[in-house]
């Protein structure tokens, strides 16, 4: 992707952010009350059913989700207004920042005491820091955390539509990453646990980050950000 992509790298290690989503939320959905620590626009639905006193659904949990995911997001803005010149660099920086929240998430699930809202709270962080990140890096049908644009566009752009059909290979592979991230995550969660799923979250971006690192000097012409 490197040779053929003006992304560089960037589509590659988006696509293991993506699949990384599709972990952690099966772990907040599945185990953590029926919140999402990803996809706001689900937890903002969610609120609305535990408002409405349906069961399963809690205000407490979707209310923390959103407001972590919220800070996280912010960080994630301060720190490209002042890295995101460098696109290797900032996904370094923010990265590595992931792996530390995910870590101690990783940590709290081991030590098993308030881990309900704990993983909520430092799942959230993380994934508003991706979401933030992956905006600013700009890559197209690479959000890693949303995939109803990257679908609308697969069907709206199509020749069947009318339109050019751009990135429908990426679009695909993005859906698919995170089917696969959500998939395999639920099937660690009924089959090894928790502690199992955000192990292999924090592998991938452990691996995400030495990948990242190899270019945080590069003066590629994909490395130029906004």
């Amino acid at each position: 992707m490197r040779s053929t992509s003006p992304d560089g790298p960037l589509p590659a290690l988006l696509l293991v952010l993506t699949g990384v989503t599709g972990l952690v939320d099966a772990v907040s959905y599945l185990k953590l009350g029926h919140v999402f620590v990803a996809n706001m626009t689900g937890n903002v639905v969610f609120l609305g059913f535990a408002v409405a006193d349906a069961a399963d659904f809690s205000i407490p949990a979707s209310v923390l989700a959103i407001a972590a995911f919220l800070a996280g997001a912010l960080v994630g803005g301060r720190i490209a207004s002042s890295a995101g010149h460098h696109r290797a660099r900032l996904l370094t920086i923010t990265t590595y920042l992931q792996i530390a929240l995910v870590g101690a998430a990783l940590v709290v699930s081991m030590v098993g005491a308030f881990v309900q809202y704990s993983l909520i709270a430092l799942l959230a962080l993380a994934m508003g820091l991706q979401n933030a990140t992956a905006r600013r890096l700009g890559v197209p049908d690479l959000t890693t955390t949303v995939l109803t644009l990257t679908l609308t566009g697969l069907a709206a752009d199509s020749t069947l539509a009318g339109g050019k059909n751009p990135h429908p290979g990426r679009r695909l592979l993005a859906t698919a990453t995170m089917f696969l991230g959500a998939a395999v995550g639920g099937f660690l969660v009924f089959h090894a646990g928790v502690i199992a799923v955000l192990a292999l979250a924090f592998a991938l971006l452990v691996v995400n980050g030495i990948a990242s690192y190899r270019f945080r000097s590069s003066s590629e012409t994909w490395t130029v950000g906004a």
